[in-house]
């Protein structure tokens, strides 16, 4: 025994079981996350129940089953519920009802013993909504002007009524966000040009007649694309749609509104499937709705994405320039040390402080002089000098800087003096060794870096939430007008997204679904953002690897 503690053997099991203990549970987090995410875009079974209250009111209801516990007898006497029977404990179901325009709450708690009767009708359906969130009830008839259609031609043709309302709601909004955003973008120029003349003093009659012609262009452009926008708004809300609700009523839903119509207890299993990954689809591509408890988080995914990308691409050079410097050109002393010390410590300031850091200096200060600088004619309106998504990547360049400085300075350390010495007796300058032969071979290590360096950027949101990132931004920092790209604006992120879903949003059961859902979306960018640059450094790894011999 006393020789197999010797050899080290029990060291060996004891790390292979923690790191093995470590997968577990890091893949069970990630299967809790992605299940609890993901259930939430199958189709549920809708319910009616005929129930009976403890009081003898009697009421229909139709919902979903969201989730369901046990609560003591005790508990419901104290809030003055008495129900018959000697239980200890009564199971409750939480229903969503949908419906808000005509009941107080999308949720409510229904007592199992106060059902009556419990009925899975497959024509009632699931209305999804642009607005109001989902209506449930039961289809009744399609009213396309004066005419209406009732019976077994309803649903065929509401399938393609709805996606006719689609397209043109689809082209309204195209309509509304590029051509019309495109001429209030250059309208607003227009203004910041007449008003950059007045302040150089060049505001001359001419000047302002030729600006004042290419408004009125401009606005005449603007008049025939508002009539076209409201053409196309009015042909989407001629169509509605029948639905007889749980109060016995016919309720009209205007088809401009209407996202789709599911009969999920129709569905057979495949229907399900497709339906499952059509709802994660658009989970993906489309816009939030509701104060973001319903929709999509495109814009969180594309600003994340866009945010790290920028930032990737501001801390990569400074960091290995940073390294090169005192690796290969400092003076190994004690300023030098003092310097080291300095960069591991930044790791473990706090990032929050890196937020503030960010608000003083880049936005206030950098951004401030920049505008009265270079945007004059748009003060007291700010342009740099406000949060937006340049401040957030240099912010996160900033605290994530050590990390690739001191892995760019691994690398340049594990390569031989002897390479450096042969290059410079063949005549090479010491900036053309780095250049052509350290640098890569040290640029695995700089990937490993910038891999250290995303995956923690990604993951950070206290410090965006000072410098750029909002609950919901209405552009993106990238679109068609000139210069295209727009690094004053702010944007999302699906880290903050989660926080104000998770923590802010007014409507906490139907959001709790969509944090878990986000959750595992933004894993899965983190990941898929690692291995994109994992497999950049494996390709480099490959094709330097003969320089090592």
């Amino acid at each position: 025994m006393g020789k197999w503690f010797k050899s080290g053997s029990p060291w060996i099991w004891m790390t292979a079981g923690a790191v093995s203990l470590s997968l577990v549970a890091v893949l069970g987090l990630l299967l809790l996350i992605a299940w609890r995410g993901l259930t939430y875009f199958w189709p549920s079974s809708l319910y009616e129940w005929q129930l009976v209250h403890p009081d003898g009111r009697q009421e229909l209801l139709i919902g979903e089953i969201y989730d369901r516990e046990w609560v003591p007898m005790e508990r419901l006497r104290d809030a003055g519920i008495t129900l018959p029977g000697n239980e200890e404990f009564v199971e409750r179901l939480l229903v969503k009802t949908g419906n808000r325009e005509y009941v107080p709450l999308d949720f409510r708690w229904v007592l199992v013993p106060s059902i009556v009767s419990t009925k899975v009708p497959k024509e009632l359906a699931v209305v999804e909504r642009a607005r109001n969130g989902n209506f449930y009830g039961y289809p009744v008839a399609l009213q396309q002007g004066e005419r209406e259609i009732r019976g077994p031609e309803l649903d065929a043709a509401l399938a393609r009524a709805i996606d006719d309302a689609r397209a043109l709601t689809k082209e309204a909004d195209r309509l509304q966000s590029s051509d019309i955003g495109r001429i209030n973008h250059q309208l607003e120029r227009l203004r910041l040009e007449q008003r950059k003349l007045a302040l150089d003093g060049q505001d001359t009659p001419e000047a302002l007649a030729t600006i004042e012609a290419r408004r009125e262009a401009l606005n005449a452009e603007y008049q025939i694309l508002e009539r076209r926008l409201f053409d196309l708004r009015e042909q989407a809300g001629q169509s509605a749609l029948l639905v007889r609700d749980m109060r016995g009523q016919e309720v009209r839903l205007s088809l401009n509104d209407v996202l789709d119509v599911t009969y999920s207890n129709a569905l057979s299993t495949p229907g399900k499937v497709w339906h499952w990954m059509k709802a994660v689809g658009s989970f993906v591509v489309d816009e939030p709705r509701e104060a973001n408890t319903e929709g999509g988080v495109f814009p969180a995914i594309f600003g994340t994405v866009f945010m790290v990308m920028l930032m990737a691409v501001i801390v990569t050079p400074f960091g290995v320039m940073a390294a090169v410097y005192l690796h290969e050109y400092a003076h190994k002393g004690p300023i030098t040390r003092l310097i080291r010390i300095a960069v591991i410590n930044l790791a473990g300031v706090p990032s929050i402080v890196y937020g503030v850091f960010g608000l003083g200096f880049f936005v206030y200060m950098v951004g401030g002089s920049l505008d009265e600088l270079f945007y004059p004619e748009a003060l007291p309106n700010p342009t740099f000098g406000t949060p937006g998504v340049l401040w957030s990547a240099l912010t996160l360049a900033i605290l994530t800087l050590p990390v690739v400085i001191v892995s760019t300075e691994e690398g340049l350390s594990r390569i031989p003096s002897a390479v450096r010495q042969g290059s410079l007796a063949l005549g090479a300058t010491k900036a053309e060794t780095l250049w052509r032969i350290v640098l890569p071979m040290a640029s695995p290590a700089i990937m490993t870096g910038l891999i250290l360096a995303v995956a923690r950027a990604a993951g950070e949101v206290a410090p965006l939430m000072l410098v750029g990132v909002v609950k919901l931004a209405p552009q993106l920092p990238v679109d068609g007008n000139f210069p295209y790209v727009h690094l004053d604006r702010k944007f999302m992120h699906l880290g903050f997204h989660i926080y104000d879903v998770g923590f802010q949003s007014p409507n906490v059961e139907a959001a709790r679904p969509l944090v878990y859902a986000t959750s595992f979306l933004l894993v899965t960018v983190i990941v898929a953002l690692n291995l994109t640059a994992i497999g950049v450094r494996n390709h480099l790894r490959e094709k330097f690897r003969a320089f090592d011999h």
